[in-house]
């Protein structure tokens, strides 16, 4: 049976105040599912063809795992972000790595993040701390209903990944790392 890919729904916001949207969360009655947790990301490339094409294969390592994840070309529906996605599981992040790289990808960027994540409805919220701010996620259908009910307005959200919005830093500060990382904890 070929598995059906799902289509991600994300709308993202800067510069969010964490304490007051854990607070307007628990008001909603969401459920904290996971505690902020490093997650660290590598994207990975061949000749830059899937850059070309607007797609990205990423390896995740977080405490309670990793995960392989593809993401076609996005598209927008007003601020929404869809994105078809393949995600799974993958038992070992070292090796999955080291497969990919002997298939001729190699690691084109690093990224990390402290990810919180929430869950309301059908809905995962994640407040995600980074080394150029905070942010929060909203993905699921209900995405753009919930946001409005945590008091944000939808022209705020932001379009660009986190990759582009770190390239956009290293744009405005030559001098930042290459990857966006965390200096206390590579």
């Amino acid at each position: 049976m070929k598995a059906k890919p799902s289509v991600e729904r994300e709308l993202k916001f800067p510069a969010v105040d964490p304490d007051r949207l854990r607070e307007r969360l628990r008001e909603l009655e969401a459920e904290r599912i996971h505690s902020g947790a490093l997650e660290d990301n590598w994207v990975l490339d061949r000749n830059g063809t899937l850059q070309r094409a607007n797609c990205l294969l990423r390896l995740r390592k977080v405490s309670h795992g990793a995960f392989l994840t593809y993401k076609g070309p996005a598209t927008f529906d007003g601020k929404t972000k869809l994105r078809v996605e393949h995600e799974t599981g993958v038992s070992d992040a070292e090796a999955t790595r080291a497969l990919l790289e002997a298939l001729g990808y190699a690691v084109v960027r690093r990224y990390q993040k402290v990810r919180e994540t929430w869950q309301l409805g059908g809905v995962q919220i994640s407040l995600d701390h980074t080394p150029i701010g905070d942010f929060v996620e909203f993905e699921g259908a209900g995405a753009e209903k919930l946001a409005r009910r945590c008091e944000l307005d939808l022209e705020d959200a932001e379009r660009r990944s986190y990759l582009r919005l770190y390239q956009d830093h290293l744009e405005a500060h030559p001098g930042a790392p290459p990857d966006m990382v965390f200096a206390d904890r590579e």
